[in-house]
């Protein structure tokens, strides 16, 4: 999308670095508006087969998604952007070597960034570390609980089974810590606390590393990275960038849950259902909240921290819009076995032609095919099948409706009530684009829903770094 503004105006460029997509906005700094965006899908995912609970990407293929993106934006705005705000897919880590971990490759007057000297990024889905192996670690002074695929997890299952690998590298991060340390230089990896807490072992109210703790564990804690405030500047662009200015200041880099809420939620008494590949139900918290001093495992709320020290009330379920994903490939493995080939898409589109034509349906279906966090044990399930609820109609609007009454279990009404949310703004990819997931959460929550906003990371972190500046 464009909009026509003077040719004086500033820009932020806003920039999200998600699990199957890169996102880059510009927003007008004085009207506060988006006049450009682009996305490109990564295609990063790494195929593991000596370990199938593996979830890996290629950091090089989400930096070319990035370029990408960046050729496709207006030369004559990015000239005139004054902040670059980066967030992205939390509790995932990559590793660098800090001093040779990037580079730059000229082209047609733009500078690339081009990645070197680096580790697979090992996602919030990876689930190596095991129930009993997270349970023989040492106790977090943290009010969050720690869960495979974080990024402490993730270096302490190096540990014990590949510790050659992390003598390899100096510094770690989430990817968006690695691109704000490409584009700024950084001699040292520098995060927020929004990501620190994301990893584990992370106090969000002295907003330091359980650095002892981790240390009478033998943690190589040279690779944690430095923690500054959210919102704070992590140094400046080394060089000129796709005609962004050298010098330009650098946010250090957001969460993309926390933006994502930040571009919708307009006051206290709007809750954000946001399901993308997974999804979360959100609500502020008063601003004199103070988390708990220790996490409750069996509970499925979590406090994360969000801005100028507030926090967010979060139900973060594994299980969204990947359930969906999931359906439609078994499907479609099922039909290349009779022979047939099917476009997913049409798949997609048949499931909910079907749901549509069947309102309502006595088939239960527990989506939790990829278990919680608070519950990782759990599983996917079906009952009440009847002959006469087996139809595609009533088996896609069973496993819709079992994606939303996970989120209502795990975050109830009634808890909504209480905080006095009036209204729940429905966004994301897997819940704009089907009508069926929207149907139920209409029928499961007793609150007007409003679904269209812009409801955005990228656009979210562009007006953190635009309202630090006004």
């Amino acid at each position: 999308m464009a909009t026509s503004l003077s040719c004086s105006a500033d820009f932020v460029l806003g920039m999200d670095l998600g699990t199957t997509s890169v996102k880059v906005v510009l927003l007008e700094a004085q009207s506060k508006t988006v006049t450009d965006s682009r996305s490109f899908p990564t295609h990063s995912d790494i195929s593991c087969t000596t370990d199938t609970h593996a979830k890996e990407q290629d950091p090089a293929l989400i930096i070319a998604a990035l370029n990408q993106c960046m050729d496709a934006l207006p030369k004559d705005k990015l000239k005139k952007v004054k902040f670059i705000g980066v967030c992205g897919q939390m509790h995932g880590i990559v590793f660098w070597k800090s001093r040779s971990g990037s580079a730059c490759l000229s082209k047609e007057e733009s500078i690339r960034l081009i990645p070197k000297d680096f580790s697979q990024l090992i996602t919030w889905q990876d689930g190596r570390c095991s129930t009993d192996f997270l349970s023989s670690l040492p106790k977090p002074d943290s009010h969050l609980s720690l869960a495979t695929g974080f990024g402490c997890a993730t270096i302490f299952w190096y540990m014990k089974h590949r510790p050659e690998f992390l003598s390899g590298f100096s510094d770690a991060g989430t990817i968006q810590d690695y691109v704000v340390s490409m584009l700024g230089g950084l001699d040292k990896c520098v995060m927020t606390g929004q990501n620190a807490a994301s990893w584990g072992y992370f106090n969000t109210t002295s907003n330091q590393w359980n650095t002892q703790i981790l240390k009478d564990a033998g943690f190589p804690v040279h690779l944690l990275p430095v923690v500054v405030e959210s919102g704070a500047v992590a140094g400046y662009t080394s060089s000129e960038w796709y005609g962004i200015p050298a010098n330009t200041p650098v946010g250090a880099a957001l969460g993309d849950f926390q933006c994502s809420v930040y571009s919708c939620m307009i006051d206290k008494g709007v809750a954000v259902l946001n399901m993308s590949t997974s999804a979360q139900l959100t609500f502020a918290m008063p601003e004199e909240f103070s988390p708990p001093s220790s996490p409750d495992a069996l509970t499925p709320i979590a406090y994360f921290p969000y801005v100028h020290g507030s926090y967010l009330a979060v139900a973060a379920s594994l299980n969204g819009g990947n359930v969906m994903a999931t359906f439609v490939r078994m499907l479609d493995s099922w039909m290349k076995e009779f022979g047939l080939e099917v476009n997913e898409s049409r798949i997609y589109s048949q499931l909910i032609q079907s749901a549509l034509a069947q309102p309502n349906t006595d088939l239960t279906v527990t989506s939790t095919l990829l278990g919680e966090r608070h519950d990782p044990t759990k599983s996917a399930s079906v009952s009440q099948i009847f002959p006469s609820n087996l139809s595609l109609g009533h088996v896609t609007r069973a496993v819709c409706r079992g994606i939303i009454e996970n989120m209502a279990a795990m975050m109830p009404p009634q808890c909504l009530q209480a905080a006095g949310v009036r209204c729940i703004i429905g966004s994301g990819s897997a819940l704009s684009c089907n009508p069926i997931l929207q149907q139920e959460v209409e029928r499961v929550f007793p609150f007007p829903v409003v679904y269209g906003k812009d409801v955005d990371s990228a656009v979210g972190v562009a007006m953190v770094f635009n309202d630090r500046d006004t």
